[in-house]
């Protein structure tokens, strides 16, 4: 049977869902988020779901029961060169994942990454034929910024990973990542076959203006940054495109998010004599983060690592005006002077050139590109995500929208 993604799936039994993830909430990544939206919807639609993910601190295994899924919180180890992702070890959790597994009996498991508790999550499905579903989030060189090695090294990683990639994705039943670039990528360097190129989705409704809904506004024109500040963000840049603007010299810019960054990035900020207007405001609320979204004038994300960009979905879908770096999937996002427009990564003045010229606009323009962009979010609507990840439990054929 043949699913064209977003298709209503007739209803059927319940399945006993197992979401394997190296990264959960109350991680704040678009991986973990995006594990977590999975799991709440599929709880909604009766299935029983279960994640395996790491504990958040030390400690032995233990399980929990949260609203959208019961949680087994495996014993996991600090990495020292990030702020909170933790690792397992194999010869200390994979019995304790096949008996996990075994005590389940699910009808399919869903891996979110090829490493440690992904991997041993596809091993076992593939050993009990389980059917098995794998979701790559992830580029390999993403660990660049955080291994202590040098550049020479880090390349033999990067191609051991994708290497490694393939052959523990291979064993999937079906196979996907968010962007059809992404999945070039991984067809090109892991030498994966067949792989669905499928939207994390996004829930636009949460960040729409409610009708007679009135935000209180900076009186400075405001731009957003919104994600981890790691070093492949680039928020430095930004900061540093934020000081040479010259048709708006006096925007300010707000950064949602934290991260091993913070600290050097506020001292960029302080040395550049833009401390008043730098607001670093850190991990917010759910509400939080919509308002900051409703109350900005343009969103940027600098990022060069995105494989799709969740916070640019939610940008987009609060109708604002984009600019984003020119790499990766970020340009799938952009339709240049429709709703936004790219620049130049590491060029701080393309972008102060992009921010002005959006900021410079009057604000029934800022308002057309924002309505564009609304309407092309509409392409990552969650419903359709979720009905193709359904489809895909069941073993039935998505194809791509």
């Amino acid at each position: 049977m043949l699913i064209e993604q977003g298709q209503y799936v007739a209803e059927e039994k319940p399945l006993t869902i197992v979401i394997a993830a190296d990264t959960y909430l109350p991680d704040i990544n678009g991986a973990a988020m995006f594990c977590y939206r999975l799991a709440t919807a599929m709880k909604e639609r009766g299935h029983r779901v279960h994640v395996l993910a790491v504990r958040g601190e030390n400690g032995k295994t233990f399980t929990e029961v949260r609203p959208e899924a019961i949680v087994h919180r495996l014993q996991s180890h600090a990495v020292p060169t990030h702020e909170y992702f933790r690792i397992v070890f194999p010869w200390e959790v994979n019995s304790q994942i096949n008996k996990l597994l075994a005590d389940i009996n699910p009808d399919v498991v869903h891996a979110q990454s090829h490493y440690m508790i992904g991997q041993q999550t596809i091993a076992y499905a593939r050993k009990h034929g389980v059917r098995s579903v794998a979701t790559n989030h992830f580029m390999p060189e993403n660990l660049d910024p955080f291994l202590p090695f040098p550049k020479w090294f880090k390349k033999i990683v990067a191609r051991n990973s994708w290497r490694d990639m393939g052959k523990i994705f291979g064993k999937a039943d079906a196979v996907t990542t968010p962007t059809p670039l992404a999945a070039k990528a991984m067809k090109d360097y892991a030498r994966l076959t067949k792989v669905l190129p499928l939207s994390n989705g996004i829930e636009a409704g949460n960040y729409e203006l409610a009708e007679g809904e009135e935000i209180v506004r900076n009186e400075a024109p405001t731009i957003l940054f919104v994600g981890r500040l790691a070093v492949e963000k680039n928020v430095n840049e930004l900061i540093e495109a934020l000081a040479i603007m010259k048709q708006v010299p006096d925007a300010v810019l707000e950064v949602v998010g934290g991260g091993e960054q913070r600290a050097p990035l506020e001292r960029i900020a302080h040395e550049q004599g833009l401390s008043d207007r730098v607001r670093f405001l850190g991990h917010v609320t759910t509400e939080e983060l919509r308002l900051a979204y409703l109350r900005c004038d343009v969103f940027c994300q600098p990022g060069t690592a995105e494989l799709q960009s969740l916070v640019t979905l939610e940008a987009l879908s609060a109708s604002k005006p984009v600019v984003l770096a020119n790499a990766m999937a970020l340009p799938h996002l952009v339709d240049v002077g429709v709703n936004g427009y790219m620049f130049e990564p590491g060029n701080r003045e393309d972008l102060a050139q992009k921010l002005d010229t959006v900021l410079s606009m009057d604000k029934q323009a800022r308002e057309r590109l924002g309505e564009a962009g609304h309407r092309k979010v509409m392409n990552h609507a969650q419903e359709k995500t979720m009905n193709s990840f359904e489809a895909l439990y069941r073993g039935q054929s998505v194809t791509q929208h």
